[in-house]
């Protein structure tokens, strides 16, 4: 595809509104209907998110993961906390999180606070992963280089015989965050690109709705 081709790509987007007098007070409802929405429409992967993390030098990595967990604290995914990811959040917890449900011309982006969860929700989710994801959970030294695809591969081989029959123990690098928003913008697609932006922003207890030219 040649460069004008690109320029061309173009959609119309409808026009559902996204008003202040019709939104919740605080942004969670408006996150579960639309999470709701977004899962009866049967897109794929409708939990998936963009993490952004910023590293030991200022530059900003970006990777999709999914929404494991949500409750009025935040919003909770899980990882190797000695992957770049991990190690980044270790530094500066600060974050963002990013939805997009394309076919419903929505977005959703979060900012705030990563926390690791408790050792026993960590546990209690590792728990609920099929055998062979739990097994990979120890194969896989994330973010690390390594030789060759038959690494990882015999690593595999050497865990499901050791577990074999067995229940598998959560490594103990491995586990949850979660993200304590500040700050929730959702984004709703409008005719002729005047995009609805309505942006919470953590005050205090409650938080203060502002529209975002778009």
């Amino acid at each position: 595809m040649n460069k004008s081709s690109i320029a061309k790509l173009d959609r119309q987007y409808s026009d559902h509104e996204l008003l202040e007098k019709t939104v919740p007070k605080d942004p969670f409802p408006l996150f579960h209907h639309w999470f709701t929405q977004a899962a009866k429409a049967r897109l794929l992967d409708p939990h998936a998110m963009v993490l952004s993390t910023v590293g030991p030098t200022g530059k900003v990595s970006s990777r999709v993961v999914l929404l494991k967990a949500l409750d009025q604290r935040g919003f909770v995914f899980f990882t190797n906390y000695q992957s770049r990811k991990g190690k980044d959040l270790g530094r500066h917890s600060h974050t963002s999180l990013l939805f997009y449900w394309s076919e419903l011309g929505r977005q959703v982006r979060v900012e705030g606070k990563a926390v690791k969860v408790s050792s026993k929700e960590s546990d209690d989710y590792f728990a609920t992963r099929p055998h062979g994801s739990q097994l990979s959970a120890w194969a896989s030294h994330q973010s690390a280089v390594v030789p060759n695809r038959q690494v990882l591969e015999k690593r595999m081989a050497e865990l499901e015989e050791k577990y074999k029959d067995k229940k598998v123990p959560r490594p103990p690098h491995w586990g949850g965050y979660r993200v304590l928003p500040d700050a929730v913008e959702f984004w709703s697609g409008r005719r002729n690109r005047l995009h609805d932006r309505l942006l919470y922003r953590k005050k205090g207890e409650s938080w203060k709705i502002e529209r975002l030219a778009p």
